[in-house]
């Protein structure tokens, strides 16, 4: 009997080790985490740094990658995606209102700025009347890139309007007689053999393998970094809780500060 007994403790003992002390913190309920992101640097991410955190925890995390960003809002309400992480506040903002979506975003990840990159003209002063410019069609990317356009001085806006919500037809003037051509963000970067600059998301900058730093002219807002995004149900629970934790972890900001240099990274980040 006690030959049994401490056959029955030793047993135990060796399973715990097995599994490591991080395995019952993950919770009992969520077996599996589905974290929706677009292709590129944020799907990185995930499986470079958040995977083996989560997996470290007792969680099977299994990463979806979008091409557009409509699906992985609607995905995560659907409940289909447990948390994504693609777009940024404006974008959600407008959606969910949009959509009527019951989601909630949590906390900013580090973030590749959206760029003005060569087409067809390879420098700035090689702009002339009538020149062609690429940028995201949906409403909150292209006010950005509208913005972007602003500050480098070809565009004005009209009195009053609001950067975030700037349209086409808020333009109030046009240096060079710019004509934008939208398109969805992910064709951004291959446009570039059809127009004479394009301003382009840098999650697609990346994942087309673009240089960062062969910009021409850098965005200048910080209002646009990334978010995470849950279902309002989820926000409570510990799974959730897990997640928020990997992505605000010395390890994660170690591991993205060396791996994305030139991004916009969360407050605090940087002193």
């Amino acid at each position: 009997m006690h030959l049994r007994t401490l056959l029955k403790a030793t047993v135990a003992a060796t399973l715990l080790a097995a599994l490591g002390s991080h395995a019952f913190a993950a919770d009992p309920d969520k077996k599996e985490i589905v974290i929706g992101t677009t292709v590129g640097d944020f799907g990185d991410q995930v499986k470079e740094s958040i995977r083996p955190i989560l997996e470290r925890q007792g969680y099977k995390v299994k990463l979806v990658e979008f091409t557009d960003y409509i699906r992985p809002n609607l995905a995560l309400q659907e409940g289909s995606l447990d948390v994504n992480v693609f777009q940024h506040q404006p974008y959600l903002n407008q959606f969910r209102a949009q959509h009527k979506l019951t989601l909630t975003s949590v906390f900013v990840v580090p973030t590749a700025p959206m760029n003005l990159y060569a087409g067809r003209l390879k420098s700035l002063d090689a702009v002339k009347n009538g020149s062609t410019v690429s940028v995201p069609n949906d409403p909150t990317n292209l006010a950005r890139a509208l913005v972007v356009l602003r500050d480098l001085g070809w565009i004005t806006l009209k009195p009053g309007v609001k950067p975030a919500t700037a349209s086409e037809r808020d333009v109030a003037s046009s240096k060079y007689n710019i004509v934008l051509k939208p398109l969805e963000a992910a064709q951004l970067p291959r446009s570039r053999a059809d127009v004479d600059y394009a301003i382009i998301n840098g999650n697609y900058a990346v994942s087309s393998g673009m240089d960062l730093n062969k910009h021409l002219f850098q965005e200048r807002s910080k209002a646009y970094l990334s978010v995470s995004v849950f279902h309002n149900n989820s926000l409570n629970t510990q799974w959730a809780k897990d997640v928020i934790a990997a992505y605000r972890s010395p390890e994660f900001k170690a591991y993205a500060m060396k791996r994305f240099p030139g991004y916009n990274y969360p407050a605090g980040w940087v002193k």
